[in-house]
């Protein structure tokens, strides 16, 4: 150990040259002792890292030049910086300024040869900067184009009022002809918002756009998740060139609900599920019975998951679905536990711990809850493709048809009378179709059909007798009186003509998307171009297939964090707050649009954490082991 008594460490502040023999020194007693013996300081452990540190400012007085690191132009740094200002802006809240500062961050831009940064500078100036770019970039896309469709997305959104009391994100997008979108700006609301409210937004954003009343026919629709049907009903009859839809994707989200409400299956599922749920996360002998088969068959413990008291007046079966999942999942080890002694002895005083050991045993119990988890995991799957997909309004009617198919395979597949569940996707079909759906279906070259002659003509005998007088309703509503009969007159010859057929079969040319796997249009402007090239002698009807065929069906598009909209509730009685939110939105939204990344963080990290999940078919597999036991 060192001596500061002993004459080999001795060190005089006014003698220069006893610094350079400590330097000296106090490596090399350090490298002896290590041969010897582990140094004991007074301390403990953290002596050690001192000693080091004294260590090392004597090194730094013998070489004070610290050997320099990389080396970069001034050209370079910009470069990284704007970068690192791209990515801090785009996370939009997952990551705070104030992390710039975190010392850690500040030694890897040394590391790298990054000068420190500001959380002021990229708060203000550099915010400032970025929110022109994208600014100017959205303003110079819109302006080039003939006419646009606004996409309000938010009024109906379930994810922010459990996180922040009621605050609502509303985000307002503009999808042009040529299949981009455009971000316009976000509303910040709290609690319930009227119907002429979101009225007024809507119709602020379009005279916004458009640069007063004069112009406002650019705007030729709007897609909004289902909000309250009574504001987009208004802004379309008191405009007659706009075409207002509701939600494809809200509507199949709502599907799921009245599925739940209406069909006494799923209330027997859910029944049962909740009392077997619950006897086995509040019982302990149960409970540990279940652990012990649960660690043995699936490598992990947990509890089911039960929907909150609530979910019964909010009608939202996310929950629920989330317990049919758990129980499906250990239906392996429920069949185990029902047969374990312990359960039996249970059974003995608990007439709700019989009962549930005879439902496990009963297939008809796994079966009808399989039927019910298909039937949802079909409509959730299909949500799910719209969602990515983005369809537009022309999809609508094959869509609901596909649906109907996939359904009424469904009932055959889990034995289930057609009747009340057919009644109840009708129910749902009425409640959003709009005449623009037969319209765009029959206008668009890409659901051309090829009669014996060769023809590609319009689908009208996909349409009941009711939308094909949608069709000539909506057609007439949308050009001027002038216009209307000679609009009729050549939808007659375009029912008869049709499309040339090289054309037509050039529009409908389909390629493998190499990410999917999927075969989808090559050209999906086409439809649009067709009709603005080749069948320019149809003017009137025309004008009404490029403003409607390019109709988008759903309003989703960029998703905010979570934790961004947290972080403005913190903050949100400050107007400077409000305002940096507001550009640090529209530089995320700008940037996540440009390159058609609809997702957010939270979602890609779900994704990226999520188990996969095992076999659908699991009963018979159950069943089989369940006898041999």
């Amino acid at each position: 150990m060192i001596d500061p008594s002993s004459n080999n460490f001795y060190c005089n502040s006014n003698n220069v040259n006893s610094v350079s023999t400590a330097a000296t020194t106090i490596p090399l007693i350090n490298s002896q002792q290590q041969h010897q013996q582990h140094l004991i300081l007074s301390g403990g452990k953290e002596d050690l890292d001192a000693l080091a540190m004294l260590e090392d400012s004597v090194k730094k007085l013998k070489s004070p030049k610290a050997s320099p690191g990389p080396t970069l132009s001034k050209t370079q740094i910009d470069s990284a910086l704007n970068l690192l200002a791209d990515w801090l802006y785009e996370s939009c809240g997952s990551v705070s300024f104030s992390s710039l500062e975190n010392p850690k961050f500040k030694a890897f831009l040394n590391q790298v040869g990054l000068p420190c940064v500001s959380k002021r500078d990229f708060a203000g100036t550099r915010l400032d900067n970025k929110f022109d770019e994208a600014k100017n970039e959205s303003e110079a896309r819109i302006g080039s184009a003939l006419f646009f469709q606004i996409a309000s997305d938010g009024w109906k959104s379930k994810n922010f009022s459990s996180l922040v009391s009621g605050e609502k994100l509303i985000n307002l997008t503009v999808n042009l002809p040529n299949g981009t979108s455009v971000f316009r700006k976000a509303v910040f609301t709290t609690g319930a918002v009227p119907s002429k409210y979101a009225e007024d937004i809507l119709w602020e954003t379009i005279t916004e756009i458009c640069g007063g009343s004069g112009v406002v026919q650019r705007c030729v629709g709007i897609v909004s998740d289902k909000f309250k049907a009574k504001a987009l009903k208004n802004l379309e009859i008191q405009n007659h060139w706009m075409v207002n839809l509701s939600c494809q994707l809200q509507a199949f989200v709502s599907l799921i609900k009245d599925l739940s409400k209406e069909l006494p299956l799923f209330r027997t599922v859910t029944d049962n599920c909740l009392k077997l749920a619950n006897l086995v996360n509040t019982k302990p002998q149960v409970r540990n019975s279940f652990h012990k088969y649960q660690l043995q068959e699936l490598d992990h413990v947990e509890v089911l998951r039960i929907p909150s008291p609530e979910f019964e007046s909010t009608n939202n079966f996310v929950s629920v679905f989330g317990m049919l999942e758990d129980i499906l999942g250990s239906a392996r080890v429920l069949q185990l536990v029902v047969l374990d002694d312990s359960y039996k002895m249970v059974c003995v005083e608990d007439p709700v711990a019989r009962e549930v050991a005879d439902m496990v045993r009963d297939m008809g119990f796994w079966s009808e809850l399989e039927a019910v988890h298909s039937l949802v995991k079909l409509i959730r799957g299909m949500a799910q493709e719209i969602e990515a997909e983005r369809p537009l309004v022309g999809q609508c009617l094959p869509l609901w048809e596909e649906l109907r198919a996939k359904v009424k395979d469904w009932c055959v597949k889990f034995n289930i009378v057609e009747g009340p569940v057919e009644k109840v996707i009708e129910r749902r079909f009425k409640k959003n179709y709009h005449p623009a759906w037969s319209a765009a279906f029959i206008l668009d070259p890409l659901y051309l059909m090829r009669d014996t002659s060769g023809k590609y003509l319009p689908p009208f005998k996909c349409l009941t007798p009711e939308q094909e007088k949608d069709v000539d309703k909506l057609i007439t509503r949308l050009v001027s009186r002038e216009e209307a009969h000679i609009a009729l007159m050549e939808l007659m010859k375009w029912r008869s003509e049709g499309l040339d057929p090289l054309y037509a079969q050039a529009v409908q040319v389909k390629q493998r998307d190499p990410m999917t796997g999927k075969m989808r249009i090559a050209n999906p402007q086409s439809s649009r171009l067709v009709w603005e090239t080749c069948l320019s002698e149809f003017k009137s009807l025309g004008k009404v297939a490029v403003r409607l065929i390019f109709l988008h069906a759903t309003s989703c598009g960029f998703k905010c964090n979570w934790s961004f909209l947290r972080w403005v509730c913190a903050n949100g009685n400050s107007r400077a707050c409000i305002e940096k939110a507001q550009k640090m939105i529209f530089i995320a939204a700008h940037a996540k649009l440009e390159r058609r990344d609809f997702s957010n963080e939270e979602d890609k990290d779900a994704e990226l954490f999520s188990l996969e999940n095992g076999d659908d078919d699991v009963l018979n597999k159950v069943f089989l082991d369940a006898s041999s036991v």
